[in-house]
């Protein structure tokens, strides 16, 4: 009996003191740290695509080099022309001997090469990651590639004594080019990309920022910040900066490194840094006075159930336990002690089981006195003691249901601070530019392989498709079609296409619309050379693998991410999804559906805070892409991050107050059932087992279950049906004998 109520009043108590301590350390500060957490998360993000955009270059660097059909012949000028004709935004270019640093070939501008050891740099023989340098006052980063040509041909006027060198020749390709353009999002905010030494390097702003921005102090501290991280590649944090009596600036700095392995950012020791001015909170929020007042209401509802359950349950109980052992011991004993054991009434205490075990307790005494006979009890019978453990659960939830459902709800409209709701639409843009900027390369891989297909053989387009798969781990197949729409040329996996149709021209679409992976696919048109032998296909499609777009999505408290396309069908998702299911939710849709502008138009971004089953959910929305070759497909992109997984003060109370409501409930309800279990449901049985007995039933066994005070109740009623069983058999012999008749003769003694 003791350790259900005493874990009940306990476990109560606890939750009672979890409650002071989880809501009375909820603060609002000037600056909520959701605030800043959100500017940290915008600048990582923003440092993913710097880094993205310089792995993206180095790697386009080292596979032009690599495909470049050198032959022995070759001269540095004319590879080097042929290397860099075809790219953009190539500052300056020159060709290297690896072994010696001497300059084989230049274009464009000079390339800075003062300080470049290249016998060191070449070292290795894995590739060589970008250097950033210094060209009359401006950051340039240098990226590098070897060009591998074949052994000269063996002259036939040469020696033949001498041992001519058939060794591969190898040039270092040097490209210089600027750093990556930086593309700011939200209204205000400044973004800028430093060196070690916390310099500029470069500084993007979008719309008009505010002068409180403008603090010459944080790309210092946060160079220091990013110096101080040490061996963490992926760091990222937040800083104040200036403030005035109204707004104040909150900053993010991430660095461009590999989050990991080693990558080509690593040794380049550049940090981003966002800022924007936003306005301070004000309202206070204490919610210390309504801890107290809850723990104290549970604190007493603790008291009130333990006292009640001690003295309606626990001590009449003992009572009846202690009475059940005297009435044994008379019915098995002889001589004055017997009669002194049976001669004292059984007292009838509490209600329910406990006094119908009483009743006849005393019905039993009586009978095995001889002084009465079997005794019927009424069948109806008014409420027991499982009333009492639900009236006791009532309790409880008279605190809690309030807890859960009521108090300290967070309200949908004001419990997001403004400027957490726009940095979730900031980070949806920047998520929405990362897939775009995806699904463009991807294009424009596709088109560099469609544009080396005319002319060839089928075994040479074969061998082109196949090298495009090997370098460009984002498909999954590519094929050529023909102008029926029949494959004609296929590597890498089955396609999934389900939609035949020849397009014209190039860009991004979908080939299915149902099934159980989508199928996104980029095409490209292959052209025909005259003279030669036609091309095996007049479009390259190349579906892309969508676990490549879903692996892009997931970015730490972005929350959920979908892509959907014009009729808000799920095409990838960071969270696990069906193919072309609609979104969760409805809001979600109605969010996604806002972004569009009018007709011609891409749209814009948009944010909300819905009300879910869950609490707050704070939600954006961004169409893909405005221009490129995404711009026609009507395609959004829709975030959902739970309030309850930011910090906020209104959310943290809310679930903080449910948590403590929902813990007092279950733990509540799960004490006063296992009193059930281990008390009233016993107690229950026992009652009708002795009510039997009282009754005239002597061929009941009673057997005891539990080795605890209704267990030793239980052993009492067996001996004592045993000493009356005993009386009865002697009576109907005609003997007389049996505890009753030596009771009978000590008290005439007496």
């Amino acid at each position: 009996m003791r350790p259900p109520v005493a874990s009940l009043v306990v476990l109560l108590l606890v939750v009672a003191a979890l409650t002071v301590i989880g809501l009375d350390g909820i603060h609002a500060a000037r600056m909520p740290q959701a605030v800043s957490d959100g500017e940290q998360q915008i600048a990582a993000d923003t440092a993913l695509s710097v880094r993205t955009a310089i792995d993206v270059e180095a790697s386009t660097v080292r596979r032009t080099a690599q495909a470049y059909p050198a032959t022995s012949t070759s001269t540095p000028a004319t590879a080097l022309k042929g290397l860099t004709s075809a790219r953009k935004g190539v500052l300056g270019s020159a060709l290297l001997d690896p072994r010696t640093g001497k300059l084989l070939a230049a274009g464009g501008k000079s390339v800075p090469l003062g300080g470049l050891d290249v016998a060191k740099t070449t070292s290795g023989h894995g590739a060589v990651p970008p250097r950033l340098v210094t060209s009359g006052g401006m950051r340039q980063l240098l990226y590098f590639a070897r060009v591998t040509l074949p052994a000269q041909q063996e002259d036939a006027n040469q020696d033949q004594n001498q041992v001519p060198d058939r060794a591969d020749r190898q040039w270092l390709l040097v490209v210089s080019e600027a750093l990556p353009a930086l593309t700011t999002y939200g209204d205000g905010r400044t973004a800028e990309v430093l060196d070690a030494s916390g310099r500029a390097l470069a500084t993007t702003a979008h719309g008009t920022a505010s002068p409180a921005a403008a603090d010459r102090g944080l790309p210092a501290e946060a160079a220091r910040a990013a110096h101080g991280s040490g061996q963490d590649t992926d760091a990222s944090g937040s800083l104040l900066g200036a403030s005035t009596r109204s707004r104040s600036t909150v900053a993010g700095w991430a660095q461009v490194a590999s989050a990991t392995g080693s990558g080509d950012t690593d040794d380049l020791g550049l940090v981003v840094l966002t800022s924007r001015a936003v306005p301070a909170t004000t309202t206070g929020a204490d919610y210390s006075g309504f801890a107290l007042g809850a723990a104290g209401a549970l604190a007493g509802v603790a008291a009130l159930l333990g006292l009640a359950l001690h003295f309606s349950v626990q001590q009449p109980l003992l009572r009846l336990y202690l009475s059940a052992g005297r009435l044994a011991r008379g019915a098995t004993e002889e001589g004055p002690t017997a009669w002194q054991e049976l001669s004292r009434p059984v007292p009838v205490h509490g209600f329910g089981e406990l006094a119908r075990i009483g009743r006849s307790l005393e019905s039993l005494r009586l009978q095995l006195l001889g002084e009465s006979g079997p005794q019927e009890f009424p069948a109806r019978r008014g409420p027991g003691y499982r009333a009492l453990a639900v009236v006791g659960v009532l309790v409880v939830a008279c605190w809690a249901v309030p807890m859960i459902f009521l108090l300290n709800r967070a309200d949908t409209a004001t419990a997001v601070p403004a400027p957490v709701l726009a940095a979730q639409q900031t980070r949806t843009e920047i998520a929405t530019n990362r897939i775009r900027q995806s699904l463009d390369q991807s294009y424009t891989d596709l088109s560099d392989a469609a544009a080396s297909l005319p002319g060839r053989s089928r075994a040479a387009q074969s061998e082109v498709l196949q090298h495009a798969l090997a370098d460009h781990k984002q498909y999954r197949s590519l094929y050529l079609l023909d102008r029926s729409g029949d494959i004609t040329l296929r590597v890498g996996d089955t396609p999934l296409r389900t939609l035949v149709h020849v397009p014209r021209g190039g860009g991004i679409t979908t080939v299915n619309t149902s099934g159980r992976i989508p199928a996104i696919a980029a095409y490209a048109q292959v052209g025909a050379v005259r003279g030669k032998s036609p091309a095996a296909g007049v479009v390259l499609f190349g579906e892309i693998d969508v676990n490549a777009l879903n692996s892009i999505l997931s970015r730490p408290k972005l929350g959920s991410v979908w892509v959907t396309d014009g009729d808000d069908k799920v095409l990838a998702a960071s969270v696990g999804y069906r193919a072309f299911q609609s979104l969760p939710d409805s809001g979600l849709t109605r969010l996604a559906r806002a972004t569009q502008g009018a007709p011609g138009t891409a749209g814009t971004a948009t944010s909300a805070v819905l009300r879910t089953s869950s609490g707050p959910s704070v939600d954006a929305a961004a169409p893909l892409a405005q221009s490129g070759p995404t711009a026609r497909l009507g395609w959004h992109v829709v975030t959902a991050e739970p309030a309850a997984a930011l910090q906020i003060p209104a959310v943290q109370a809310e679930q903080r107050t449910m948590l403590a409501g929902i813990l007092g409930l279950t733990l509540g309800a799960a004490c006063l059932g296992w009193l059930h279990v281990v008390v009233i449901r016993p107690l229950r049985s026992v009652a009708v087992l002795i009510e039997r007995l009282a009754g005239g039933d002597r061929r009941t066994v009673l057997h005891p279950v539990n080795h605890d005070e209704i267990g030793s109740v239980t052993r009492s009623l067996e001996l004592m049906r045993q000493a009356l069983a005993e009386r009865d058999r002697v009576a109907r012999s005609g003997h007389a004998a049996g505890p009753s008749r030596s009771v009978r003769e000590n008290t005439f003694q007496r």
